[in-house]
């Protein structure tokens, strides 16, 4: 198994996207990128303490190659909005990937270069050092399918799943 942690916004959009694919075992939401130790929504949601909200996505790459899952991530959000994605602004927001070597450091610089190709330019995703990561509190774990009629569902996170499912199509789970 292999695992990414990928800031693209709120995690509950990416939670809910990556949980559509194919050979992605796990997804865990939670906090990483700031300095505030076992940080909770509440205080991460002010921007004080540095930390990103993230997901981490564990996956089989026999079944989903991790540059597909990193394509992915660059089609569920907008790489060029600074510190935002949409109406939800802050640096918790941030576009960032966290990789836990060198290994996932190239692989993430090839797909920053693949999504500013794909985006005509102007990404601000930033490629930052992998902290301790803190896992979010439950009621977030698969916020998407435990609450799949609140706004932000139906509004944000939807749109960014029919996205994968229109892009990915052989990585689609049965």
């Amino acid at each position: 198994m292999k695992e990414y942690v990928l800031a693209g916004g709120c995690f509950w959009c990416l939670d809910a996207a990556y949980r559509v694919v194919d050979g992605v075992e796990e997804i865990v939401s939670g906090y990483t990128g700031g300095t505030s130790p076992n940080p909770t929504y509440e205080q991460v949601c002010t921007g004080q303490t540095g930390h990103a909200e993230v997901v981490k996505v564990v996956f089989d790459e026999q079944r989903v190659p991790g540059d597909v899952v990193l394509d992915m991530f660059f089609t569920m959000h907008d790489p060029r909005q600074l510190n935002r994605q949409g109406n939800d602004v802050g640096t918790q927001y941030r576009s960032a990937m966290f990789p836990s070597g060198a290994e996932q450091l190239e692989e993430f610089e090839a797909a920053i270069a693949r999504a500013d190709e794909t985006w005509g330019g102007g990404l601000v995703t930033k490629i930052e050092p992998l902290t301790e990561f803190y896992q979010a509190e439950e009621y977030h774990q698969d916020f998407f399918a435990k609450n799949p009629t609140q706004g932000y569902c139906v509004a944000v996170a939807g749109p960014k799943i029919q996205k994968i499912r229109q892009g990915f199509r052989p990585y689609l789970k049965a």
